[in-house]
């Protein structure tokens, strides 16, 4: 595993902060960042590695001005809608010293997590506004995405990081119909992969720091849609008591150690029991260039330059996914029970979903 002393290797596990365990478990447990109530941010250069992979470059004025916009516009939503009290010295903290503080304690913790939490809404909602208004196909920014998750993979693959394969892909048109006529949900937007990219690790120790390096490098954990997560591999307390170097993390983290006993996993319903998989969709960042912000309309001119794109990731290190090609538990016969209950439903609507189900229960004394 490629030491982290550069900055661009792999974090080993003795070398994980909270901050770094506590990404990797919303993540898995497909939460939201809006629940936090303190952000454990480790020094400066954590911040600003933060910011860059939020699409935002460190250092430029027009940047700079653009954080300084969300920000304000921020503490005055929460002055409008709440008088919600913030000191002046939290009112003209840097987003450097914001973060600082929403690592502290008393009221300017508050405040400052509080801020931060609303920042974030604006950034996606903006960004999201953004990409509306644009004359940019699904294909274009179907296209930049890629050119990001491959720069990015491509990057790991030659540093020899613990990878054996990695697949991207778009879904095509046959699956997207086959995905909505399986869905009671059957609108286009609920669809979250239709670009989709799959990492498989040597071994499941390994999926830790490849998911933290992705958080640090590719996505922002808090882009990370809840409750799309699938985590069929790792039960978080176990997993960490395991291993001494997270196990003496786990007194300091923010959110009860038994919360994802209480969660009901997002699982497929066609997915076989045994089938075993880390999946969670992100919206993810996109910084588009100069020459593509030309064609903005007036209305686009104070978005910034950042747009949100539905993306899934997957990944599972190589023993488990050769367990899961077994069975009932292979792709094929995933596909297969999905068109068996497309097809109940086009033929006998509402009665074939139920006999479908019936068809699927467990007898009464195996519930």
């Amino acid at each position: 595993m490629t030491a982290p002393r550069d900055g661009e290797g792999l974090k080993r596990l003795e070398d994980f902060t909270v901050f770094d365990i506590e990404t990797i478990r919303v993540l898995l447990r497909g939460g939201s960042v809006i629940d936090w109530h303190r952000l454990n941010v480790d020094g400066p250069e954590e911040v600003d590695e933060f910011l860059r992979v939020q699409e935002f470059r460190v250092g430029e004025q027009a940047d700079q001005a653009r954080l300084e916009q969300i920000q304000s516009e921020a503490i005055a939503y929460l002055r409008r809608n709440f008088d919600f009290p913030v000191p002046k010295p939290v009112e003209r903290a840097s987003i450097d010293e914001l973060m600082a503080l929403a690592g502290g304690k008393g009221h300017r913790q508050v405040c400052a997590c509080s801020i931060l939490k609303i920042m974030h809404i604006i950034h996606h909602l903006e960004g999201r506004e953004l990409m509306f208004v644009l004359p940019l196909s699904d294909q274009e920014i179907f296209h930049l995405v890629e050119e990001k998750v491959y720069r990015v993979i491509g990057g790991m693959l030659a540093k020899g990081f613990p990878i054996i394969e990695f697949l991207g892909g778009r879904k095509n048109k046959d699956s997207l119909y086959t995905k909505l006529l399986s869905k009671q949900q059957t609108i286009a937007a609920q669809i979250y992969d239709k670009l989709r990219f799959r990492i498989v690790t040597r071994t499941a120790d390994d999926i830790f720091p490849i998911l933290n390096y992705l958080t640090r490098k590719l996505f922002p954990f808090n882009y990370v849609i809840p409750g799309e997560t699938t985590n069929t591999i790792f039960h978080f307390r176990d997993y960490c008591e395991r291993q001494p170097a997270l196990r003496r993390l786990l007194g300091r983290l923010q959110t009860d150690l038994d919360v994802e006993n209480v969660l009901t996993p997002s699982q497929n319903e066609f997915s076989a029991s045994d089938f075993k998989i880390v999946h969670f969709v992100v919206d993810l960042p996109v910084r588009l260039s100069a020459e593509l912000l030309e064609n903005a309309p007036p209305s686009a001119w104070s978005l910034g330059p950042v747009i949100f794109v539905l993306t899934e990731i997957q990944i599972i290190d190589r023993e488990t996914e050769s367990r899961n090609e077994l069975g009932e538990s292979s792709h094929a016969q995933y596909k297969e029970r999905q068109k068996q209950a497309v097809m109940r439903r086009l033929k006998l609507g509402l009665e074939g979903e139920r006999r479908g189900r019936r068809a699927t229960r467990p007898p009464p004394d195996k519930l």
